[in-house]
């Protein structure tokens, strides 16, 4: 290990939806956190543990922050992600593109009482139509807040992460590694099981369904190779279930076939999983029902 070893945690941040999943993984080179199109996939403050030859960079994928806190779910999620800005060596501010909102400005004045050097994360750059316009978005981004650098890049395409990387190093502490080297994240595969679930079923729902439910892991056993995990999904209304499940199991049965394929492949071992759906009214807004779920508990 060499003498001036970099070791630190790195919180990337910002609106839903703007690849901060996808930035993770690609930074890993493994999926750890879902992903879907829909805003707020994640909920959970999740660890990515990268270490290198120099260096150990343990990446906190947090939940995007969001204006408007209807339900007490959109409020536990908000504090988890402004509650680590605070916890961290580095930020990572992850914007669209040439695409700026109030949302991002919001999230920016959240960043202007961090004490710790932030970099400015340009994502899917790739999609952009016109290239040229990239450039002057960058120079008035720059205006706004003393970056400590401005990284533009594709999380998808994995483009000019190692650029990235190597900021982010140069502003970590010197120190020693703190997790075993062959440790990629702090979740349990009990948490990883109910993730999966919960990303095919996003994929799989309309518009509204998806943030009315959740994932909880009733039954977790594992006998020689093979994993035996029963699957509870939660949801507000009885017509939620009935889209849920599909016509005649159909969509619950895709969803357990997809999962448990997904799984398999992480696991790297044989998966048993049972899926079922409940109906709870008002889980989303009640404060007990979100820290029996976990919520809110994250370290």
């Amino acid at each position: 290990m060499s003498e001036s070893f970099r070791c630190g945690y790195v919180a990337l941040v910002g609106r839903p939806n703007v690849g901060k999943s996808t930035l993770l993984n690609g930074l890993l080179g493994q999926k750890i956190s879902i992903t879907s199109h829909r805003p707020q996939t994640t909920r959970h403050r999740i660890l990515g543990i990268n270490t290198r030859d120099a260096a150990q960079i343990i990446y906190v994928d947090t939940p995007g922050l969001h204006k408007g806190n209807r339900k007490a779910l959109n409020r536990a999620i908000n504090r988890t992600a402004a509650d680590t800005l605070h916890a961290v060596d580095v930020v990572a501010f992850i914007v669209e593109g040439t695409r700026w909102s109030d949302e991002d400005r919001w999230v920016l004045e959240l960043l202007k009482d961090v004490k710790v050097p932030v970099i400015l994360v340009v994502n899917k750059v790739d999609v952009l139509e016109d290239k040229a316009t990239l450039l002057p978005h960058i120079q008035m981004l720059a205006t706004l807040y003393e970056f400590a650098d401005i990284v533009p890049l594709s999380a998808l395409q994995r483009d000019n992460l190692d650029r990235f990387e190597a900021c982010v190093v140069q502003h970590l502490p010197e120190q020693a590694q703190i997790y075993p080297e062959d440790q990629i994240t702090d979740r349990s595969e009990r948490f990883l099981a109910a993730e999966r679930v919960r990303e095919k079923l996003f994929r799989k729902l309309g518009q509204e369904v998806p943030y009315g439910l959740t994932v909880e892991i009733e039954q977790f056993k594992q006998e020689g190779n093979l994993r035996t995990i029963h699957a509870l999904i939660w949801v507000e209304r009885d017509s939620h279930k009935a889209m849920v499940i599909g016509k005649g199991g159909s969509r619950l049965k895709e969803v357990g076939a997809e999962a448990r394929i997904e799984l398999e492949k992480l696991f790297d071992g044989k998966v048993f999983l049972q899926l079922w759906v409940k109906v709870k009214e008002g889980w989303a807004d009640d404060e007990r029902a979100l820290r029996s779920l976990g919520y809110g508990d994250d370290q």
